[in-house]
């Protein structure tokens, strides 16, 4: 079996760092693991969070790595563990998921092999406080990419022939499209075990992370045409989407708003964490 590393780059996420590594303790799954916290340009205690459950994983036989970096970006806080990581299965996890107890063993099982391969989880979005949020993150599960695809949001893993495909992470918006689309869609494996991805709250971070999101996928289309051929089923053609519409009416709409409010090009400030 090959060696599992959890990379997990964090900036600010003094809320978040404890319970995602507290997901990882539940994990079921028993070979050892290297679980690697990159806190980058941290202002908060992210870094003593994370180095205070230490003893808890040294218990169980894995190791808690904790890296700081003065100058933040998620990019370079990759790039960084994985330069501290040793060959093998690597996963780029956000500090602001929780994995259910059974994803991780499944991620290592479909991943070990000597084929390239990439694999993530089902997505579930975390409960909205925003009613508009809710709804939107209600309608935008049910659309394919999301719920046949393996959609790499907050949560990727390849294996070690797979990490070969490309070697620093450039400087991009969408470093999870980026890593994806280097895998054609039967190398991509679903594990159907799912992990908690938080959603922005409002219609005003709705539409600046969407926006974000839009812009990565542009990037990576005009930097790397090679790759998007490679993406698959992503958009719900309209006969799908009429479908879905008539099924969550109120989803549909709260979707529709903001998909039209980032056409339109309200909302132009930088886009920042939209939690």
């Amino acid at each position: 079996m090959q060696r599992t590393t959890i990379l997990i780059p964090a900036h600010d996420e003094a809320g978040y760092i404890d319970t995602c590594l507290r997901g990882l303790l539940t994990q079921d799954h028993r070979p050892p693991v290297a679980i690697i916290v990159i806190a980058n340009g941290c202002r908060d205690d992210t870094a003593a969070r994370a180095r205070s459950h230490g003893r808890a994983f040294a218990a169980r036989g894995w190791s808690l790595r904790v890296e700081e970096l003065a100058e933040g970006g998620k990019i370079g806080a990759l790039n960084h563990g994985d330069a501290c990581a040793a060959p093998g299965i690597r996963i780029y996890l956000d500090a602001d998921i929780v994995m259910s107890p059974r994803l991780l063993a499944g991620l290592v099982l479909a991943l070990d092999t000597a084929e390239p391969r990439y694999a993530g989880g089902r997505l579930r979005v975390a409960p909205a406080e925003n009613l508009l949020s809710a709804a939107y993150a209600r309608f935008w599960q049910k659309l394919p990419f999301v719920a046949h695809g393996v959609t790499g949001a907050g949560l990727f893993a390849v294996n070690e022939a797979g990490r070969a495909r490309w070697g620093a992470f450039p400087q991009v918006i969408s470093d999870d499209t980026f890593v994806r689309l280097h895998f054609s869609e039967a190398e991509r494996l679903l594990v159907d075990e799912p992990y908690s991805w938080p959603i922005a709250e409002g219609f005003t971070r709705l539409v600046r992370v969407r926006r974000r999101q839009d812009q990565g996928v542009a990037e990576i289309a005009l930097r790397f045409p090679e790759l998007p051929p490679r993406q698959g089923h992503v958009r719900p053609g309209r006969h799908e989407l009429l479908r879905l519409a008539a099924g969550d009416p109120l989803g549909f709409a709260a979707y529709g708003a903001v998909a039209l409010a980032v056409r339109a090009g309200r909302n132009r400030q930088d886009w920042a964490r939209g939690r």
